[in-house]
């Protein structure tokens, strides 16, 4: 289980996925010009995950900085804290892995990220830039949940 292809963080240059390892929006950090960029305000932001963490073993964590593991960050950034909390609510770094990915398709259902309809037109120009058929583009940018970004960052990698 756990999440193999989880994204950087928002504040590494993550895709917006990574919103699911982000702190609450109450500091200056790209945090807010991801969320802002997928449709949502810090406050629709905060309800998603807080609604999320009420649903699942994300709702522990009370001795993490924010008080919920719906805060936290990726499990493979050392977090001393984090860390003992997982142990404590006997929740493994690939149930807490599983949990984030589940997280980030909810924020992304909520957000404007899949609601954007590429035309054939749209298609065919990154099926042409990357030197691919218009299906394996097309396939791509389903398999990256219709995120663009995504999508031309899996398509660089498979060019190295």
């Amino acid at each position: 289980m756990g999440w193999d292809d989880a994204p950087a963080h928002v504040c590494r240059g993550g895709d917006a996925r990574g919103l699911a390892f982000c702190c609450p929006p109450v500091k200056p950090c790209p945090v807010h010009m991801k969320i802002e960029e997928i449709g949502l305000s810090p406050q629709e932001f905060i309800k998603i995950k807080e609604d999320f963490a009420k649903k699942t073993k994300l709702k522990y964590g009370a001795s993490t900085c924010f008080g919920s593991f719906v805060w936290c960050c990726k499990a493979s950034k050392p977090c001393p804290l984090r860390d003992m909390e997982l142990q404590a609510n006997g929740i493994s770094h690939d149930e807490y892995m599983t949990l984030k990915k589940q997280l980030a398709d909810e924020i992304l259902k909520n957000s404007n990220v899949n609601k954007t309809e590429y035309t054939d037109a749209d298609i065919q120009s990154l099926a042409d830039t990357f030197n691919i058929s218009f299906d394996e583009a097309k396939s791509e940018l389903e398999a990256s949940g219709n995120d663009l970004k995504t999508t031309i960052r899996n398509l660089r990698m498979k060019t190295l």
